[in-house]
C-alpha cells in the first residue's frame, strides 16, 4: 500500500457548486481563522464561497426589488483574499445581531406566513445568489436561527430545492453545550488577564481596589477565567447566586398580570461576602486587590435596580443601561466603611469589549481551523444537515445535531454553566483570598 501521510485527502464526489459563510453576533478571536479554513476547503474542492457581510442584516431585507450587491452585501472569498487571513484580529465578513428568526418561538409559528416572513426572505435571498449550502457562524441565538432556518425549509414543498446548514459555535463566554471550549475564549481571557495583572499592580501602588465587571452574559466561563489568570482576589459570578447568596421576590408578567417568584442576588450577603475578602486581606497585610464579577449577575439584580431597562432583539437585558460595576462599587465602599469605619477606593470598570478582536493565539487558530474544515466535511464529505461542527480531545470533529441542542418546543439553548463544585469552580477558590466563611462578618 502506498504510503498516503503527505497527501491531501482525496476530493469528494459532490452536487455542491456555492457555499455561503454568514457570522453573527459578537466578534470573537479566531474569527478569520474560521472562515478562512472553511472557505478554503470549498474552494480547493471546486466549489465557490461566498461571505454574507454583516450577519442577516441584508438577507432578512432582501426581496426581487432589492438585490443583493457584490460588495455591499456579500464578497467572492477567493484564494487571493483569504491570503495570510487566518491570523488575523477582526471578521473579514463583518457581523450583525439581526435576527430573523424573532417572531418564531414555537414550532407552530413557522406556519404562520408573517412570523417566517424574515426566514422565507433569508431563504430567497440566498438562492438568488445560487447558494446551495449554508455556514453559520455565531453564538447560542445564531444557533438558534440556524435551526429555525432548517425547520422553514423543512415545511417547503417536496420539490422546492434546500440549502443544508451547519453551525459553528462561536463565544468568548465558553457558555456553549456541546462543545468544552469556544474559538476565541482563551485569546479573550489571556488578554484581559493581563489588563487585570496590570491593574493589580496599580492597586498595590496605590492601596485601593478594581472592581472589574468581565463580560459573560449568561455563565462565569469568562469572568473565572480571567481571574484565575490575572491572580484576583474574588471572582462572583451567576452560577455563585445560590444559598444565602440568593433571594426571591415577587414580580408581575406584564403581558399576564400573573404574579411568579424571580430568584435574585441577596444582595447584603453577596456584598458583605466581598467585603470580607477585603478586611482578610488587610489582616495579611495587602490594602489592595481585584474583584471580578460577572456581567450576567445584572439579571439577577432585584427589581428596583433594573426598572425600565430595556432588552434586545433576542430578549437579553441590556446589560450596558445597568452599569453593574458603578452599582456594586459603591454598595462595597458603603459596607466597608459600615464594618471598618474607614473608608476605601474602589474603582469600577468594565472590561470584555476590547478583547473580542484581539489577535489569536496559536490555540483558537487551531481550534478555529479545525471548526471551518468540519463545515466542509459535515456538508460534503459526511452529508449532513442541520448539525453543529464540534471538536474533542486532540481537535477530533464531532457532529451534534440541532435537535439535541436545542428545546424541540420554545426552540430556545440551553446554557452551559459552569458546575458547582466542580473541579473548574473550584480552582480559583484555591487561588483566591481565603475568607472563613464560619467566621464571616456578621451583618
Amino acid at each position: 500500500m502506498a504510503d498516503n501521510s503527505l497527501s491531501r485527502p482525496p476530493k469528494v464526489k459532490h452536487n455542491f457548486k456555492k457555499a455561503a459563510i454568514l457570522f453573527a453576533g459578537g466578534p470573537a478571536p479566531g474569527a478569520n481563522a474560521v472562515i478562512s479554513a472553511a472557505a478554503v476547503s470549498f474552494l480547493r474542492n471546486d466549489i465557490q464561497a461566498i461571505g454574507i457581510k454583516h450577519g442577516y442584516s441584508a438577507l432578512a431585507e432582501y426581496s426581487p426589488e432589492k438585490p443583493l450587491v457584490e460588495g455591499t452585501d456579500y464578497v467572492v472569498l477567493d484564494h487571493a483574499r483569504l491570503s495570510r487571513t487566518r491570523n488575523r484580529s477582526g471578521i473579514m465578513i463583518g457581523t450583525a445581531r439581526t435576527n430573523p428568526g424573532k417572531l418564531v418561538s414555537h414550532p407552530s409559528h413557522l406556519d404562520d406566513p408573517e412570523r417566517s416572513a424574515p426566514l422565507k426572505r433569508v431563504y430567497e435571498g440566498l438562492r438568488s445568489l445560487g447558494v446551495d449550502a449554508l455556514i453559520s457562524i455565531g453564538g447560542d441565538d445564531t444557533l438558534k436561527t440556524a435551526n429555525k432556518f432548517k425547520l422553514f425549509q423543512d415545511r417547503l414543498p417536496a420539490d422546492a430545492p434546500r440549502i443544508p446548514v451547519v453551525h459553528l459555535p462561536k463565544t468568548i463566554d465558553n457558555d456553549y453545550c456541546g462543545i468544552d471550549f469556544t474559538f476565541g475564549y482563551f485569546t479573550a481571557v489571556d488578554f484581559l488577564a493581563r489588563e487585570v495583572r496590570n491593574l493589580l499592580a496599580d492597586a498595590e501602588a496605590n492601596r485601593c481596589y478594581f472592581l472589574v465587571e468581565s463580560m459573560g452574559r449568561s455563565a462565569g466561563w469568562l469572568a473565572y477565567g480571567v481571574a484565575i489568570a490575572g491572580e484576583a482576589s474574588l471572582v462572583i459570578s451567576v452560577e455563585d447566586i445560590r444559598g444565602k447568596f440568593a433571594t426571591e421576590e415577587e414580580v408581575t408578567d406584564p403581558k399576564t398580570g400573573a404574579k411568579n417568584m424571580r430568584k435574585v442576588m441577596n444582595m447584603e450577603e453577596v456584598v458583605r461576602r466581598i467585603v470580607a475578602t477585603m478586611v482578610q486581606r488587610e489582616k495579611e497585610g495587602k490594602q489592595y486587590g481585584i474583584i471580578v464579577m460577572a456581567e450576567g449577575l445584572a439579571e439577577f439584580l432585584p427589581f428596583k435596580y433594573i426598572e425600565g431597562v430595556g432588552r434586545d432583539d433576542h430578549g437579553h437585558i441590556k446589560i450596558s443601561a445597568v452599569q453593574l460595576y458603578s452599582l456594586m462599587a459603591k454598595l462595597i465602599g458603603d459596607e466597608y466603611k459600615k464594618q471598618t469605619g474607614k473608608g476605601q477606593t474602589i474603582k469600577a470598570l468594565q472590561l470584555g469589549y476590547e478583547s473580542r478582536c484581539a489577535q489569536p493565539h496559536a490555540f483558537d487558530v487551531m481550534l478555529g481551523s479545525q471548526l471551518g474544515v468540519g463545515a466542509f466535511r459535515a456538508l460534503v464529505e459526511k452529508q449532513l444537515n442541520g448539525v453543529m461542527v464540534s471538536v474533542e480531545g486532540q481537535l477530533q470533529l464531532t457532529y451534534v445535531p440541532f435537535e439535541n441542542l436545542v428545546n424541540p418546543e420554545t426552540l430556545v439553548t440551553v446554557v452551559r454553566y459552569i458546575e458547582p463544585e466542580s473541579d473548574f469552580h473550584k480552582l480559583t477558590r484555591f487561588l483566591e483570598t481565603y475568607v472563613n466563611e464560619e467566621e464571616n462578618v456578621p451583618g
